[in-house]
């Protein structure tokens, strides 16, 4: 490949110094580059670029910053079916191939056809049919603002579930089955695993479980009620943003989305050999244990 579009945090890059040098260096060793985050800086970055710059013949894109910038910025490239690749200069970085130091060894292997696909399934759900939202990790019900307990009736395939009195639930893919999820005391799932991951947030209940679900179910998340009035509202948020609000007796449905992102990726690492990198001192010793990784992780 030899043509590159670039999204940068430009927080995180101030005056987009790193940005530019790549592009300096993309241009010198015969390629070209874009960079479609020129001018921008901020949270909301993303709504204000135009993607229609981006150059037909994009082969890839370059996304500078930490895990949040890669999966918004997925998420608004989608449609192209460009190969991604993310260049970690922010904290964690749990999804980005590179870190800042190796980028350009990166570019050179890039532009040598050195590298390999490897795609991601991505989440979807609404209200409707018509008002689709689209995400690479989750998708969030979770309460509005105030301390009150929600209550939250689940149905899967048309059949109910199961009633929850609790902050909210995630609905996660494998890919963000290591953010909010984790965070939640869900399960991490092998990110090439074609299944959903439903995690209940402080739920009122001492044997409330996250529940792994088949990639083709269907699951619709009510807004229940705790109150005479009926007055709850719930917040959508899907990869963070908030998208929807939800009120009593209204249901969002969440399914698996028949969009994928490609990323492009330069090392076949082991999923344990990633978790132990990123991860391992929040893994219970698993940082320690070399061999076992050695011995049972299978090449991704």
């Amino acid at each position: 490949m030899k043509k590159f579009a670039i999204i940068t945090n430009a927080y995180k890059d101030k005056n987009l110094v790193l940005t530019h040098k790549i592009m300096d260096y993309i241009v010198e060793k015969g390629g070209s580059a874009v960079a479609l985050s020129e001018g921008y800086e901020g949270v909301n970055e993303y709504e204000h670029m135009d993607f229609s710059n981006m150059p037909e013949n994009t082969e890839c894109i370059m996304v500078l910053g930490g895990d949040g910038t890669l999966i918004r910025s997925a998420t608004k490239v989608m449609n192209y079916q460009i190969p991604l690749i993310g260049i970690n200069i922010g904290t964690l970085g749990y999804l980005c191939e590179l870190e800042a130091n190796d980028v350009f060894e990166a570019i050179d292997r890039l532009m040598a056809n050195e590298y390999f696909i490897e795609e991601r399934i991505m989440i979807e759900g609404g209200k409707n049919p018509r008002e689709i939202t689209y995400g690479l990790n989750d998708i969030v019900i979770h309460r509005a603002g105030d301390l009150s307990v929600l209550r939250i009736n689940v149905y899967v395939n048309g059949e109910f579930l199961a009633t929850y009195d609790a902050d909210g639930v995630i609905v996660s893919t494998p890919t963000g089955s290591t953010g909010y999820n984790l965070s939640a005391g869900g399960p991490i799932v092998n990110p090439k695993a074609q299944m959903l991951v439903m995690t209940p947030i402080n739920s009122h209940s001492l044997n409330a479980r996250s529940i792994v679900f088949s990639s083709n179910d269907l699951i619709e998340i009510e807004m229940g009620t705790r109150r005479y009035l009926m007055d709850e509202e719930a917040y959508v948020s899907c990869d963070g943003d908030r998208v929807e609000t939800l009120r009593v007796g209204e249901r969002y449905a969440v399914s698996r989305s028949l969009n994928v992102i490609p990323f492009a990726r330069l090392k076949r690492k082991s999923f344990l050999e990633i978790l132990r990198k990123k991860m391992g001192s929040n893994l219970g010793g698993l940082d320690e244990n070399q061999e076992t990784i050695q011995n049972f992780g299978s090449n991704l």
